[in-house]
């Protein structure tokens, strides 16, 4: 079959079962887009190249299957590098498809050229310098074998004009083997005799879940086998979802912003199971004091995780299901009750009460979450707005909160929220953002309206850039340089000129009624919560603190 190289990649796509798209057109993919006219594949036009990326990244992590994108040359794949990055670091499969100049002009600074190649190498798993047409079925048949394969991440296909328009014969590998790519080598398993005999030593283990169970699709492993053994467990922020929050035995997020139950709980843990996490310093605070009572038995598919931050006892290396499944069969069953009535303690101890003469974002998210079911999708974005959805949002099913993690990329939520929309078309997406993080990439309310997607805005507005506010008033003597300049419109103003419907609310008792009639309208809707700019987000260990430093309040 002879076909332009134009024509090779949406054949490729649809040889790999892609149905959507997303995009943003420009002079060096016009031939990519004129193939794609005669395709069924679904194109969705962002109004920017982030929001591109930032919408495939959040449509793979609810589909479990590569987003993908198409960019232009120039500035459309330098605007992408952020998409780029932030999925890498979350271990997200992402295909962006970018433009180049013609291979003739490389290199000679042609209009809107930008060595997207080079300038990305450290953000992508792998990438593609297409150079003739005859290399593109092996290219995205490479690209999303990579993608998904080992640990996920983002892969890069470089597509030059002169290649597209080049015609070439198409035959797609059915199976391809990359010499220097064989991800299912690195398994480890030597120390598997050492890690049943620690664990079945433990008198006060705790499991930490990280991304990288979601990832692997093994969350109803390790829930029957936290089941059986009465074992506590923790989540990172991205291991939310992994087992269901609100469990007796869950203890919720740890970290620089975590739950106290579970900071205490590693800081008097004799083991600490991690699993596909990174122990990264917003994970652990500073290193050498996490866990000080603790053995560390590391879990990961990544052989370059371990010892890289926390050095382990003893570690595994292979996929988190296979692992957990073969390890059910060997530990046994033992009396952990005082350790888990310890646990009981540190849970009732954090319980707090909200001050009804304002809106708390608790109070607000509390609610929120009694009104949807319990699959509901959530983004969020970045910022206190993050941290207290962190919190305050319980994680019943892998797969259903959407954050920039490693990144922390404002910016993100609004069109992550986009991308489950047209995953699951059927079901609304809520978006939990702050002020300052909305406006980053506020133009794609306009996309929102113009598909009629169900996205719900939950913004908490504190009219500060509020995290670093937060650190200027805690280690900065309250020196608010450039964080207290509040939006010059209200942001209900803002989303009806998109054409976006929006509410404000203003006292605690409009939380309720506010939220109903926001959520059980059709296409987008906005709602502006107005919280005091004083509102700061507790727990918190102080930057290079350990969690033994953990500030409950101010």
């Amino acid at each position: 079959m002879r076909l332009t190289g134009a024509q090779m990649i949406i054949k490729a796509l649809e040889e790999e079962a892609v149905e959507t798209v997303f995009g943003y057109p420009g002079g060096t993919v016009i031939p990519l887009y004129d193939a794609l006219y005669d395709s069924k594949i679904r194109h969705v036009l962002m109004r920017h190249e982030q929001a591109v990326g930032h919408a495939a990244d959040g449509y793979a992590r609810v589909r479990g299957k590569p987003g993908v994108c198409f960019v232009t040359s120039g500035p459309g794949a330098t605007n992408i590098v952020t998409p780029l990055a932030s999925a890498y670091m979350d271990s997200i499969p992402v295909v962006v498809i970018a433009g180049q100049v013609a291979t003739k002009v490389m290199g000679t600074d042609a209009f809107q050229e930008a060595d997207i190649f080079g300038c990305s190498m450290s953000m992508v798993k792998h990438s593609f310098l297409v150079k003739s047409a005859s290399e593109i079925p092996k290219a995205v048949r490479g690209a999303f074998y990579i993608a998904t394969t080992g640990r996920p991440g983002p892969v890069l296909i470089v597509l030059p004009v002169d290649v597209q328009n080049e015609e070439g014969e198409f035959v797609y590998p059915p199976k391809l083997e990359f010499p220097g790519y064989h991800p299912e080598r690195n398994e480890d398993l030597t120390m598997w005799g050492d890690v049943v005999e620690a664990i079945n030593k433990a008198e006060r283990p705790l499991l930490l879940l990280g991304g990288g169970v979601i990832h692997s699709r093994a969350s109803a492993a390790f829930s029957s086998f936290i089941d059986e053994f009465r074992m506590p467990v923790a989540t990172t922020l991205m291991g939310k979802g992994a087992y269901p929050e609100g469990n007796f035995l869950s203890l919720g997020m740890a970290g620089m912003h975590g739950r106290p139950a579970a900071n205490r709980a590693i800081l008097e843990a004799d083991l600490v199971i991690g699993v596909g996490t990174r122990f990264s310093d917003r994970t652990t605070g500073r290193a050498t004091r996490f866990a000080p009572n603790a053995k560390i038995i590391h879990i990961d598919v990544d052989p370059a995780e371990i010892n890289k931050n926390i050095r382990a006892s003893h570690f595994l290396i292979g996929d988190a299901g296979k692992i957990i499944s073969g390890l059910h069969g060997e530990i046994k069953a033992r009396d952990r009750s005082t350790w888990l009535q310890g646990i009981e303690k540190f849970k009732q101890e954090e319980v707090c009460d909200d001050d009804n003469s304002y809106i708390t974002p608790r109070a607000l998210l509390m609610s929120l979450r009694k009104m949807v079911e319990p699959q509901q999708i959530v983004s969020t974005e970045v910022g206190q707005n993050q941290m207290w959805a962190a919190l305050h949002w319980q994680v019943k099913f892998p797969g259903t909160f959407l954050s920039s993690g490693g990144l922390g990329t404002m910016g993100y939520g609004l069109p992550a929220a986009i991308g489950p929309a047209f995953a699951l078309l059927d079901r609304p997406v809520l978006c939990i953002s702050g002020d300052g993080s909305f406006l980053m990439n506020v133009q794609e309310l306009e996309t929102c309206v113009r598909y009629n997607l169900p996205v719900k805005l939950i913004v908490i507005n504190n009219s500060s850039l509020g995290m670093v506010r937060q650190w200027q008033e805690l280690f900065w003597s309250e020196r608010y340089s450039a964080t207290n300049e509040a939006p010059s419109r209200s942001l209900v103003e803002i989303a009806s000129g998109f054409g976006v419907k929006g509410y404000r609310i203003e006292r605690s008792h409009e939380i309720s009624s506010t939220l109903q009639m926001a959520l059980s309208q059709d296409g987008p809707t906005l709602v502006e919560c107005i919280v005091p700019t004083k509102e700061k987000v507790f727990p918190m260990v102080p930057p290079g603190g350990g969690m033994d430093e953990m500030i409950l309040e101010a």
